[in-house]
């Protein structure tokens, strides 16, 4: 039995975003990589399932809140999970989402001191990236505001340890809402190559007292990021999570394929 809430500052929002390259199978190895300090929020990209397999992913202490799962092509998809304690919306996007394209889901977090929308963005290495830039733009437009933070937690396949074009493209439209990436470590490493092709955008004039850091723990080929954001007032309740398994014959069939 773990706390989710243990040796959290009630004051502050921990979100934590990854590039999982197939969630399944995966769930207890990151509930240990998390423990004890589980964050608040999880943003995961490519989880490489369909809706009715996400529905049976179990994730103690945290509940399920949007995702988008590919149309017509395997693996890709992004997701949101939230620990129970906190109460949220869900905003439907599905709209501007076109398999590899573009990938979003979002959700609506209310608290004390603030309002925010955090996203899950993905870009695969092939999609059609002027299109991309159009969806993304037409998105952040129609949900805009200036009393509201916006979190974007992304892998779009855009390396920001150099300068290069489509850098500066993303960076063009995103400067339009005062978004800025904060991401300036290596996410992925592969052999002597290292890259930064997930990154986490906020307005730094909003949310001026964060943290972010690298997160590795093996469970795919990119690390992760967990951002800390201070001085929001969460009136976190305590919350135990068991770690279990779930018994249904998604499980089954997954236990027997590991």
């Amino acid at each position: 039995m773990v706390n989710n809430n243990h040796n959290l500052d009630s004051n502050s929002l921990i979100i934590y975003h990854k590039n999982i390259c197939g969630l399944k199978g995966k769930v207890d190895e990151l509930i240990s990589s998390m423990f004890p300090n589980f964050p608040h929020i999880l943003c995961f990209s490519e989880h490489h399932l369909k809706h009715s397999e996400l529905s049976h992913i179990n994730i103690e202490g945290f509940k399920l809140c949007t995702a988008y799962c590919r149309q017509t092509i395997k693996r890709g998809g992004v997701c949101i999970f939230i620990q129970n304690s906190l109460e949220y919306s869900m905003i439907d996007v599905n709209k501007y989402c076109k398999d590899q394209d573009i990938e979003i889901c979002m959700l609506h977090l209310k608290t004390v001191s603030s309002s925010s929308h955090i996203m899950a963005v993905y870009r695969a290495p092939t999609g059609n990236f002027t299109l991309f830039l159009n969806k993304l733009d037409d998105l952040i437009k129609s949900i805009y505001r200036t009393d509201l933070n916006l979190i974007v937690c992304s892998d779009m396949n855009i390396d920001y340890l150099i300068d290069n074009t489509r850098k500066r493209q993303l960076d063009t439209i995103l400067k339009t809402y005062n978004l800025t990436a904060i991401v300036t470590f290596p996410t992925r490493s592969q052999g002597i190559s290292s890259t930064t092709i997930d990154n986490i955008f906020i307005d730094k004039f909003k949310i001026s007292n964060y943290t972010v850091s690298p997160i590795p723990n093996g469970l795919s080929d990119h690390d992760a990021q967990l951002l800390t954001i201070k001085n929001i007032n969460l009136q976190l309740q305590d919350h135990y999570a068991f770690v279990t398994r779930s018994i249904n014959d998604y499980s089954i069939s997954e236990f027997k394929n590991n």
